[in-house]
Parts: C-alpha cells; sequence; structure tokens
C-alpha cells in the first residue's frame, strides 16, 4: 500500500471519519494499520540473524548441561526407547531406527541422524557408548560406517541409565515439529552424560570441545560436591585428575587442564603413547595409543609425508600392525638413527602429539554459558535434584491414589457378604455403584473398583495381601513425604544411585597425566656442538663434515681429499659453524630457507653430500645464491641483499628469526633474480658490478633500513641491456676478479673505486671492446685463490687467480682460457677450499695469524697490461638520488 494512502487513512482515524472508498470504519483501518511495521534493514538482518543463530545454537550444535546430549543425539536414543530396543533384547536395523526417529522427531535428513547414532556407538569416539552396534560402524583409521540397511543397533545399558524415570513425568514434553507428538525437552540422565563422554560441536559464532572422563572420578568429584557444596577448584581437581580419552594417550602438565576446570576453557598437550624396541640390532619406535580425534592411517600418512619432505630423519621403513587386539604401528629406525631425536621430530610435525582446545560451553536454560567444572557438576547434581522431586512427586501421588482405592476394597471385604447381597440386588450398574457410595460412604472410584474387582480376590489368602499392601503403601507414602520435606534425603538418593552406577560401570583410567609439562626436546639437547665444515656445490650437493677430519697444514703441504664431487662440479658456498648454529640459505627467486646446521646431513670428508633439493622446496630453475651461517640474530646486524635489475635492500636480521622454515625475503619484478647476499653492520662499503663494465662503490648506510617483505631502493643506474653481476662488499685487502664472456680477465686493487655513491652509473671497471665481450663475473679474491670458468659447451675449467694480471680499472686484461669457436664463458664461481677454511679456523681458536701468503705457495701479482682507459664521464660518477 502507497504511503499516501497510509497517511490519508490515518489521517481519517483521527477525524473519526470513515473511509468514502474503500467505506472502513476507523477501527478497521487500525487492522489494516498493523499490517504495515517501518524498520531499518539492518535491524531487521540483524534480529532475523539472531533468531537463526539462537536456532542453531540451541537447536542443534550445542548440547545441553543436564543430559549432554544435542537434539539429535536425544531424540535417537528416544524413538529407541520407543521401539523397545533395550540392551537385552534383539538388535534392529538401523535404517528403522533413523527413519522412526526422521518421521516423528528429526526432520533434517537421514545421514544427520544416522551419523549421530553411529558415533553413539562407536567406543574410540564415545568414552561410554549409549548405543550397542552391530555390523560395520567405522574404525579408527577414519572409515565410514557400512550403509544404515546394513547395520543394527539397540540401546546400551548406559543409554536406559539416562532414560530411566522418564515415564514418571520427570521431565518436560514438547510437541514435536508438526504438533501429532510429544518429545522430552531434555533426559532424565542419571548418568552424568556430559562429563563422561564428553561433547563437540560448532554453532553460529560458538563452539564447544568438552572432553570425556572417567566416571568413577566424576562419580566421586559429584559426591564430593555433594557432601561439600563449597568445595573449591583445586579439592575437584585432586579428585577429578583430568580428561580420561577413549583412545588413552599421554596428558603432559596439569596447568592447561587446571585452566579449563577453573575458567572454562584451556589447551591440553595429548601425545601418542610410544615404546623403543631392539630389532634385528636396530631400534624401532612402536606407537601403541594416539591422541583423541586423530585418525590412525591420517597419522601413518603424515609420518610417511614428514619423512618424505626430510622434516624427520632417521626412518627406514613405516608399517601398520594394528589388529583387534589394538594400535601397533611400527617405525623402524635406521642405523644412525637416534629414538629420542626422531620421536622428538615426529611429534613436531605430525599430529602424533596434538594440542586439545578445551571449552566447556554448554546450553544452561537454553542459554549458552561457558562453565566450570564445579558449575557442571553443580548444575547436573541440580537437574538430578528436580529429576528426583517430580519422580517422588509422581510416586507419591500413585501411591496415595492406590491407597484410596485399597481402603475402599478393605472396607467392601470387612462386609462382603452384606455388599454381595446389596450388588446382587441392584438392578442396574450405576444402581450398584450408588448403593455402595450411600451405604458404606465411598468414593466414586472406590465404588468403581469393587464391582470391578474379581471374585477370586475373595479368598482369605487374596484379602489378606490387600491389607499387606495397604500396610506397605501406607508406609511408603509416609517415606515419600519425608523425602520431599528434606532436600538431604533428595541428596542421599543422588549420592546412592551415583554409587550404583560408579559399581556398574566402573573401569580404570585409560589417558596417563605427568604432572611435569611437556618439553620439546630440540636436536641441541642430543647432539654434541662442535665446529663443522659445510659445503654447497656448484651443482647443489650439500653435506657437513666435523672439522676434527681437517688437520692443520703450513705452506708446502699437499692438503687433503675434499669433496668427491663429478669432475665438472665444484664447492661453490663453504662455511666453518656450529653444529648449533642457523643456516640462511637464500636463492635466486627472493626466498630465504632457515635451517639448524645439524639438519644438513653429516658426510664423510670425501663424500659428495645430498641434493639440497631433497630437503628445500626449491622452484624450477631456482639456485641457491649464498649460504650464511649464523650463531644468533643480532639486532645491529643487516641482510644486504642486491639484485640483477640493480636493485639493493637492507633489512634487520631480526626480521629473518622466524620459526618458518621458509619466508620471502625480498620482492622481486618478474624477470629479475637476487645476484648477492651479504651480513653488514652499517659501517661496510658495497660494490655493484655490472655486466657492461661499470662499477658504483657507496656506503651501506646510504641505503636505508626497511621491512622483510620489500622490493628495495636503487643500487646502480643501469643502461639498456645492462644488469648486475655481482655484488661485493668492500675489503681493501682484496683485489676485485673481473672475468668477461671472451675469457679475458684482470684483478684491481678495490682502492681504485673510489666512493661514487647509490643510484649512479659508476665508474669504469674493465674496459670493453668486441675482443672482450661482455662481463661474466666479479670475485673480491686473494692470491691464494682459485676459480673456476664454466663455458657455454660445458667446459669447466680451473685456475689460480694469478693467471690474472693485477692492473688498473681502466685495462682490458689478459687472455685466461682459450676457447673454440663459438664458444664462450657463462659462469664464473670461486672454489671455497675446505682445508684452508679449516686450517684458518684452528688458527683463529689457537690465536694464530695466518696470512694469504701462509696459506698458499702461490703470491704472484702477474703483469699489468699496458691498455689502459680513461674513467667514464664525470656524469656517471656522479651521484643521484632515487
Amino acid at each position: 500500500m502507497a504511503e499516501k494512502e497510509i497517511e490519508n487513512k490515518e489521517r481519517e482515524v483521527k477525524e473519526g471519519k470513515k473511509n468514502p472508498e474503500t467505506k472502513q470504519s476507523p477501527e478497521d483501518i487500525s487492522k489494516d494499520r498493523t499490517k504495515f511495521v517501518t524498520r531499518e534493514i539492518e535491524h531487521e538482518m540483524k534480529s532475523s540473524y539472531i533468531d537463526y543463530a539462537m536456532s542453531v545454537i540451541a537447536g542443534r550444535a550445542l548440547p545441553d548441561v543436564r543430559d549432554g546430549l544435542k537434539p539429535v543425539h536425544r531424540r535417537v536414543l528416544f524413538s529407541m526407547l520407543e521401539l523397545g530396543l533395550f540392551h537385552n533384547k534383539p538388535y534392529k536395523k538401523c535404517a528403522r531406527i533413523v527413519g522412526d526417529c526422521l518421521g516423528k522427531y528429526h526432520p533434517h535428513g537421514d545421514m544427520a541422524v544416522y551419523d549421530a547414532l553411529v558415533r553413539l556407538a562407536q567406543p574410540f569416539s564415545m568414552r561410554y557408548p549409549l548405543i550397542e552396534g552391530q555390523g560395520n560402524f567405522g574404525s579408527i583409521d577414519g572409515d565410514t560406517a557400512a550403509a544404515m540397511r546394513y547395520t543394527e543397533a539397540r540401546l546400551a545399558e548406559s543409554a536406559e541409565d539416562m532414560l530411566a524415570d522418564i515415564d514418571k513425568e520427570t521431565v518436560d514434553f514438547v510437541p514435536n515439529f508438526d504438533a501429532t507428538l510429544k518429545e522430552p525437552v531434555v533426559l532424565p540422565s542419571k548418568l552424568p552424560n556430559l562429563l563422561i563422554n564428553g561433547s563437540s560441536g560448532i554453532a553460529v559464532g560458538m563452539a564447544t570441545n568438552i572432553p570425556p572422563h572417567n566416571v568413577c572420578e566424576i562419580a566421586d568429584g559429584i559426591i564430593a560436591a555433594i557432601n561439600n557444596p563449597e568445595i573449591s577448584a583445586e579439592q575437584l581437581m585432586r579428585i577429578i585428575k583430568g580428561p580420561d580419552f577413549p583412545t588413552a594417550g599421554i596428558i603432559y602438565g596439569t596447568s592447561g587442564i587446571r585452566e579449563a576446570y577453573t575458567t572454562g576453557s584451556g589447551k591440553i598437550i595429548v601425545r601418542a603413547r610410544t615404546e623403543i624396541e631392539e630389532h634385528k640390532n636396530r631400534k624401532r619406535i612402536v606407537i601403541n595409543e594416539i591422541p583423541y580425534a586423530v585418525e590412525k592411517s591420517s597419522l601413518i600418512e603424515e609420518i610417511a609425508d614428514a619423512v618424505k619432505k626430510g622434516f624427520v630423519d632417521g626412518i627406514s621403513d613405516l608399517r601398520d600392525e594394528s589388529d583387534k587386539e589394538g594400535i601397533r604401528v611400527i617405525i623402524e629406525l635406521s642405523h644412525d638413527g637416534n629414538p629420542e631425536l626422531v620421536l622428538n621430530q615426529l611429534c613436531k610435525h605430525t599430529r602424533m602429539q596434538s594440542t586439545f582446545g578445551i571449552i566447556m560451553l554448554a546450553l544452561v536454560n537454553n542459554v549458552p554459558k561457558t562453565l566450570t567444572l564445579k558449575q557442571m557438576i553443580v548444575l547436573f547434581i541440580g537437574h538430578r535434584k528436580d529429576v528426583v522431586t517430580k519422580r517422588t512427586k509422581f510416586e507419591l501421588t500413585r501411591a496415595e491414589e492406590r491407597v484410596h482405592i485399597l481402603s475402599g476394597i478393605i472396607i467392601a471385604l470387612k462386609n462382603i457378604d452384606d455388599v454381595v447381597k446389596k450388588i446382587k440386588a441392584s438392578k442396574t450398574v450405576n444402581d450398584a455403584k450408588n448403593m455402595l457410595e450411600k451405604d458404606y460412604a465411598l468414593t466414586e472410584i472406590q465404588a468403581k473398583a469393587i464391582l470391578d474387582m474379581k471374585l477370586q480376590r475373595l479368598a482369605s489368602l487374596e484379602q489378606e495381601k490387600v491389607v499387606e499392601e495397604h500396610k506397605q503403601l501406607l508406609e511408603l507414602i509416609k517415606k515419600l513425604k519425608e523425602i520431599l520435606a528434606s532436600e538431604a534425603e533428595i541428596l542421599k538418593i543422588i549420592k546412592e544411585e551415583i554409587i550404583e552406577l560408579k559399581k556398574k560401570y566402573a573401569d580404570k583410567r585409560r589417558t596417563e597425566i605427568v604432572e611435569a609439562e611437556y618439553v620439546q626436546i630440540e636436536a641441541e639437547d642430543i647432539i654434541k656442538e662442535e665446529n663443522v665444515v659445510v659445503t654447497l656445490t656448484n651443482h647443489g650437493y650439500i653435506k657437513r663434515t666435523p672439522l676434527s677430519n681437517y688437520r692443520v697444514q703450513r705452506r708446502g703441504g699437499k692438503g687433503l681429499i675434499g669433496i668427491a664431487t663429478k669432475e665438472e662440479d665444484f664447492v661453490e658456498h663453504l662455511k666453518v659453524v656450529s653444529t648449533h648454529s642457523y643456516l640462511l640459505l637464500f636463492t635466486s627467486k627472493g626466498s630465504v630457507h632457515k635451517i639448524k646446521t645439524y639438519d644438513v646431513p653429516e658426510a664423510q670428508r670425501n663424500a659428495k653430500g645430498r641434493p639440497i633439493v631433497n630437503f628445500l622446496n626449491l622452484e624450477q630453475n631456482e639456485k641457491v645464491t649464498e649460504l650464511i651461517g649464523l650463531d644468533s640474530f643480532e639486532a645491529d646486524k643487516y641482510i644486504i641483499m642486491a639484485t640483477k635489475k640493480g636493485i639493493i635492500k637492507r633489512s634487520s636480521l631480526l626480521d629473518y628469526d622466524t620459526n618458518r622454515a621458509s619466508i620471502k625475503a625480498i620482492i622481486l619484478d618478474k624477470d629479475d633474480e637476487v645476484v648477492g647476499v651479504n651480513i653488514g653492520d652499517g659501517s661496510k662499503e658495497i660494490i655493484l658490478a655490472t655486466r657492461k663494465g661499470q662499477a658504483a662503490r657507496f656506503k651501506e648506510d646510504e641505503v636505508r633500513v626497511m621491512g622483510r617483505v620489500t622490493q628495495g631502493v636503487i643500487g646502480v643506474k643501469l643502461e639498456e641491456n645492462d644488469y648486475v653481476v655481482e655484488m661485493i662488499i668492500a675489503d681493501e685487502t682484496r683485489h676485485l676478479l673481473t672475468v668477461t664472456e671472451n675469457g679475458f680477465g684482470k684483478r684491481t686493487e678495490i682502492s681504485e673505486y673510489r666512493l661514487t655513491g647509490r643510484a649512479v652509473k659508476g665508474v669504469t671497471n674493465i674496459k670493453l671492446g668486441e675482443k672482450t665481450g661482455d662481463v661474466v663475473g666479479v670475485k673480491a679474491v686473494v692470491p691464494s685463490d682459485e676459480l673456476m670458468l664454466i663455458t657455454k659447451s660445458g667446459n669447466a675449467i680451473r685456475f689460480p687467480v694469478t693467471q690474472a694480471s693485477l692492473v688498473g680499472r681502466h685495462a682490458q686484461g689478459v687472455h685466461l682460457i682459450k676457447l673454440e669457436e663459438n664458444d664462450s664463458v657463462v659462469s664464473v664461481a670461486k672454489i671455497e677450499k675446505e682445508e684452508e677454511a679449516a686450517e684458518a679456523d684452528e688458527a683463529e681458536n689457537k690465536g694464530i695469524e695466518i696470512s694469504d701468503d701462509e696459506i698458499s705457495d702461490e703470491n704472484n701479482n702477474g703483469n699489468e697490461d699496458d691498455s689502459n682507459g680513461e674513467d667514464n664521464n664525470s656524469d656517471n660518477d656522479a651521484k643521484s638520488s632515487q
């Protein structure tokens, strides 16, 4: 209806007139007006969403604190009760049970009902199953149950205790979904189901995750709370030790349990139970119990995946030998496998150790509340008090009704001859009834009972039974009234019922609780700390070797046989670090991988090592650009990175101290890559050398410190088709060796490269021409170093750097390699020599200074080339801003 029409109607209502068009009176218009309600859409959406959320919370996802059941579970059990499927009766097809529940009480899909039924029957899901299943009801491996037409079920005895006294008006009933039947709002629940079986569910904006407990501990806790209503959480925790999962396992620490019991939420660490066995001169780990809610098959897959990815070392075989007797997963260790270390790696990278988040959320008077342990026990006791009170009132009413009838029968029996005579004389039943009421002062109910009485009750023994029953009922009525008059009597009954349940279902605790908090044993606790040599070859083979395998040699020594590489492979990165140090491996794609030195596979001095791609997740065409060893992450140190397109970046070393194994170190353009990485302290100087023979030298602090996930700033301005080939830390005790693609090379004193500033073209590094070709590599070297030149045709030539003449910046250099036609140099790498690094480290430990000359017999500066040139234009040398 249009707003104008409504306004007209309202005006007419105020004036008390009839609407001339509709002939409606003001009262009629007022009734129509109530059909139109103007509301803001935000308020309507909010109200509707809250209604939906509360429907999900109260009607599906959360258990009631009184019986610990969600509506679907409650309806399944009640349907089975109506079908008479008691624990001592035959099983019935689950399809029949599901259909009955679906049609009568739970119209939300057959699988929703069947899944709920299946869970109630699974011994690995429920600590005390409420349904006995026959057939395939799934397994701890994650197998699903068979179709409902194949499986059968009946109530477990524990479920019968949940349903006991439901026919004695102990709980309220409400109409079902179509108002044709009645269903219980809650079950009488003699068994404290919420605590002994727990519950889990996700509602709208909230979730619950209540762990199961041992029935003996819960029973003792309830009794203690009845005896002492002021009992503290600490006192309760001395009785109720903690969760008791159906799949057992080990709980480490009590702080999470204490937090959950006192606040309603907390976290506990649950770990698989294992034992270490000796088998055929090897050790193996046997898993006998797994954490709650973890599928065994998924756990085995996780273990295999962790081994495949290199997260866990030392495992040679994995198999599942589980049977009906229990879980038995065998983890065979290799000869050098350390059981404790392997076990801790497995707990770290798989769900052999999991965190169970406790959220003790349940419905209290249909309102979700987070409860403490004591509150849950008190609310259960309150529910049982209500049930016992209602049951007692029901029994009292029935007893009084029966006594009333028996009193009339006894009066009739005392005057039986006269009663029989008068009944015989009566013309109709109604006359006989009226006669009894008038002549013997009986009520209508008593008179009717006398008329319905069988003649066999007139026997003397039967008369005695009537009198005895009347006497017993009078005593029962007296007792029931005493119970109702005393709360202590009601609590006494609750205690007696709990003690009876404890005797019936008592069993030993399955989950062990270790008082001490779980401490993750790191490899440092097991692996001896010692200095090792970590090497990475050009072809990507990595290994670590104890430094003790190398001996100090003086000048003239023959050296030691180092890594056994292929003929064309060589050691490109070498670090002497502690086994407990960190290794940062920077890649060309801008990532950095952080590992511990002990994670690098140990190998003998002459072994080639292990392919790095086996335990680093590298992309296609991605290679390790730099390997940096660190004892710790220091706040005053920086990571300096340079890219092929002339970008320089400086970040705090602390930004790379992360628990993730692989992180982004720099943001790169699509066609850019990292060419150099180094550690800075704010005082170093940097040289960026380009393919077109330029070099820019600037101070480290000209590059501002920025975050880890950033792109960086311009380090050197590049001409067209030019790019950076190397970043060098300007150490004036070294020489800058430059090699071109046509095999020319030279060495130059670093002091000849003046400071140009950042973001400039730089100065001439080498004179290039058609004869030399472009620059392919630049290295900072000392006379004792050796280089490896790799050509396009695949040839690799190794030579000492002294073959390159020590000349000025403008020189062209000398021939270093004779190339075949159409061949060219494509890569230059400095060869790291293990024995020299070992010697330098040993000398440093002993306080001995060893010069480069002492390390090598070679110290030839070579011949200078006469081909000199001039600096580039001053414009190139001038410092420009980014």
